[in-house]
């Protein structure tokens, strides 16, 4: 009965899978010239604004045709890693559309989430202490000079009457950018196109500003001095001060 019973649960063998693969072929030339380029934009040889060699130039380089490089560049502006510029000292320019659609999609994400105030705000309090951390680890004087610069005209401003909404905003991605961190930065730009969008649909008025520029200015002078608890207490109350500012306008829309 034993026996009978081990070949009655006999397992059968797999069936053989039909597919049909097809051959390997090697990169053509424009693909291969087309991935050397975005690997030298990747490695942060080439930065946005940079302007690259004449078609002529790169097909000398690359040992190529005029037209093969063509091709390869009609791929890159259509990825969105170069725009072509007109003009005698014109050319293919490399760009950051990249960063900007991926900011786009963020925001895409967020609105069809129907984000609240409440977890913009959590969000943000969790990211930028890290961030802050980070700025005090790494101690980068230019970019924490930058910042300075940079608010002190965004101060000025304010106090002329001008709504200096993206001074505001570029202190938080300076901030990220002073980690020397590309996550943090991407995070920050990402998260900082989710804040302007709440910024303009709820219309924050230019006390709110004001109030946020001088807590800025608080947060920096915490850093200069090397004082990290003070600037993260400073950072957690412009944050809450703004979502306040938030619910305010919400009750009134």
């Amino acid at each position: 009965m034993a026996g009978k019973r081990a070949t009655d649960n006999k397992v059968s063998p797999p069936k053989k899978a039909s597919v049909v693969f097809a051959r390997l072929q090697a990169k053509r030339a424009f693909e291969q010239i087309s991935a050397e380029i975005k690997r030298i934009i990747f490695s942060g040889v080439l930065k946005p604004g940079d302007i690259l060699p004449s078609e002529l130039h790169l097909a000398g380089q690359f040992g190529v045709s005029r037209q093969t490089v063509r091709e390869a560049l009609r791929r890159l502006e259509a990825s969105g890693f170069i725009a072509t510029q007109k003009g005698a000292s014109g050319g293919p320019v490399v760009v950051d559309t990249i960063l900007n659609s991926m900011n786009d999609l963020f925001l895409d994400a967020f609105l069809v989430k129907k984000v609240t105030t409440e977890e913009l705000t959590r969000a943000r309090l969790d990211i930028e202490r890290i961030v802050l951390r980070n700025v005090f680890e790494v101690k980068d004087r230019t970019k924490i000079a930058q910042i300075r610069q940079i608010l002190e005209q965004t101060e000025k401003k304010l106090k002329q009457g001008s709504d200096e909404f993206e001074g505001n905003i570029s202190f938080h991605k300076l901030l990220a950018e002073a980690t020397g961190n590309h996550v943090y930065i991407i995070l920050m730009e990402s998260l900082m196109t989710v804040v302007a969008h709440f910024h303009s649909v709820l219309k924050i008025d230019i006390r709110t500003m004001k109030r946020a520029c001088k807590a800025h200015l608080s947060i920096l002078d915490a850093i200069e001095k090397d004082d990290e608890p003070r600037a993260q207490a400073e950072m957690e109350k412009d944050i809450l001060d703004i979502y306040r500012a938030y619910k305010r306008t919400e009750e009134t829309h």
